[in-house]
């Protein structure tokens, strides 16, 4: 691509910038789904900052070359926009429209100012249309890596959030696990533990796995792994809520459990964590 041909659309960008932003806008509005002033007024926003921007790294670099260095503030403009529509909840098309919405103004202008030169005016449009396609790839790659960060955020802290310990007595802490026991989850269930004995400087972490619906092999692999990373910790530990159906399937797998304490229910290992400790509970009743 010579210097005279990028010329031309650097020229139409900059010398039309007003009717353009004006025209791209409308089309770009009327395609959107969701509509707000205040998503409106950061779009305008964005489209007034991007029309500069991208004429003045085709004039710098004096090729459509997407991937050059004169294009490094297009790219980080058009990562911004895409981060923004996945905070505000757009989808990738709406994304994308902020760059395929742009393309008919400016071929617009471009038929116009190259209507005398047929050649000139094929060249432009197939250069520039490749360039324009390849940045409305660029928002919906970047608004891909955007959304996919924000959802392992939410599942990590979703994570953290359905394994709390809770400090039941000065030395006593309870970990009630709620749903299926993967590696992933176990690693958040021992840090969260772990964590917490260092804390609270507890003798006895109460794993309770009434919540969990089924136990195999690899989960029962799991709790065994935070019960020696507890102990390491100076912390013993106590399972409680194992029901019938899955002590048998524990027996049935050949899991060895011998080294750890279990009970039946959360109140029983409740009570024998106080023993363990030196503390002892006395119901009182009331008075005839």
């Amino acid at each position: 691509m010579s210097m005279a041909t990028t010329g031309h659309l650097a020229r139409i960008l900059t010398d039309n910038q007003e009717s353009l932003l004006e025209v791209w806008l409308g089309g770009m509005l009327s395609r959107l789904v969701r509509r707000d002033k205040v998503a409106e007024g950061e779009i305008r926003q964005q489209a007034a900052r991007f029309i500069p921007v991208i004429a003045k790294a085709v004039d710098k670099g004096n090729s459509y070359d997407f991937d050059a260095p004169a294009f490094a503030d297009v790219r980080a403009l058009l990562a911004d926009i895409s981060a923004a529509r996945v905070r505000q909840g757009f989808s990738p098309t709406e994304t994308a429209t902020f760059i395929f919405s742009l393309k008919e103004p400016v071929f617009a202008v471009m038929r116009t100012q190259l209507a005398a030169d047929p050649a000139a005016l094929a060249a432009e449009v197939s250069e520039a249309g490749a360039l324009f396609d390849r940045m409305g790839l660029y928002t919906i790659e970047e608004f891909q890596k955007g959304r996919e960060s924000v959802i392992m955020r939410q599942q990590q802290e979703l994570l953290e959030l359905s394994t709390p310990v809770v400090q039941l007595w000065k030395d006593v802490l309870a970990l009630p696990l709620i749903g299926t026991l993967d590696s992933a989850r176990t690693q958040v269930v021992m840090e969260n533990l772990l964590q917490k004995i260092i804390e609270t400087s507890a003798s006895i972490a109460i794993i309770d796995i009434t919540g969990v619906p089924t136990v195999d092999t690899l989960v029962a692999q799991h709790l065994l792994k935070t019960v020696a990373a507890a102990r390491l910790m100076g912390a013993d530990c106590i399972i409680s809520g194992i029901r019938p159906q899955i002590a048998q399937t524990i027996v049935h797998l050949g899991v060895n459990l011998e080294d750890v304490i279990t009970k039946a229910t959360l109140a029983d290992a409740f009570l024998v964590a106080l023993k363990r400790v030196g503390a002892t509970v006395v119901r009182s009743e009331a008075n005839a």
